[in-house]
């Protein structure tokens, strides 16, 4: 009897193994379609982990084009500004030195002038008229003569010690001598005591310094929102553009045009900046 069970298990064994050999066995067909159902559900997790991962890299690489794209568009237009305003800058210096060169002449007359105001004379009875001379002909046994070779004296140049609006009084004072002067009444200014002088205009402190300005003991930076008043009791909302050397650049919060104001404006309280909330 045990003879007989142990020939039926064994005889049972050799044909699993033979079964398993051959890949009929169910328990062995079980678990390989077990395996396989986790091999393709781990194949099906690569490829969407892949697809997710490449979506994501694309993403970046739009955003990080479209930001370099936007910055390089910035940046050319804040270099174009600053050259700009670097001729600018260079122009009004050409145009003022011109203008030196030509009133020179008038400020070295300037106290003469207010001496025969405070006689009474004519200013024109004063100038002093060119001296004409004669050149005669050369011989034709002259030696024709060497040109001065000696450099030339550099033309004056005239130091900005008054402001603006000094030098503006100073030119009235030269067209009101220059033009026939008439009796003067009892009652005229000349007759009338003389009133104490103005006192100067309030004067600002206003520096650049690294990119940023220092005005009126707060420092100022790009893209700050400011307001912009003037000597008309205009206030406008503006942003700063840009910082330059001598000036910056604002732009109108109403209709996005710019403006230029140069330091010396700012110092003089020609124009007046105040803090405003960037909101």
């Amino acid at each position: 009897m045990k003879e007989q069970m142990y020939q039926d298990k064994l005889a049972s064994l050799k044909r699993q193994l033979q079964q398993l050999q051959e890949g009929t066995l169910q328990e062995y067909q079980k678990r390989m379609k077990k395996l396989d159902q986790q091999y393709k559900e781990r194949i099906r997790n690569a490829e969407l982990f892949l697809q997710l991962e490449t979506e994501q890299v694309e993403r970046n690489y739009i955003k990080e084009k479209k930001a370099a794209v936007k910055e390089f568009e910035d940046k050319k237009i804040e270099l174009k500004e600053n050259l700009i305003a670097e001729l600018e800058e260079k122009k009004k210096m050409i145009e003022n030195e011109k203008l030196t060169m030509e009133l020179t002449g008038g400020f070295q007359h300037l106290d003469k002038a207010r001496d025969v105001a405070s006689t009474g004379e004519s200013y024109h009875s004063m100038e002093v008229k060119p001296i004409m001379t004669r050149k005669l002909r050369r011989r034709p046994n002259d030696p024709v003569p060497i040109p001065d070779k000696r450099r030339k004296p550099a033309p004056a140049q005239l130091n900005y010690l008054l402001t603006d609006e000094q030098i503006m009084e100073d030119l009235r004072t030269l067209n009101k001598l220059k033009s026939p002067k008439r009796p003067a009444s009892p009652s005229s200014p000349e007759h009338l005591p003389a009133t104490p002088a103005e006192s100067p205009a309030q004067r600002f402190e206003a520096r650049i310094e690294d990119g940023k300005l220092y005005y009126d003991k707060r420092w100022y930076h790009k893209s700050q929102a400011i307001y912009l008043e003037s000597k008309e009791n205009t206030k406008i909302s503006c942003v700063i553009s840009s910082v330059g050397a001598n000036e910056i650049w604002v732009r109108k919060t109403s209709d996005s045009t710019k403006m230029r104001i140069y330091l010396g404006q700012l110092q003089r309280g020609v124009f007046v900046i105040r803090r405003r909330s960037a909101a």
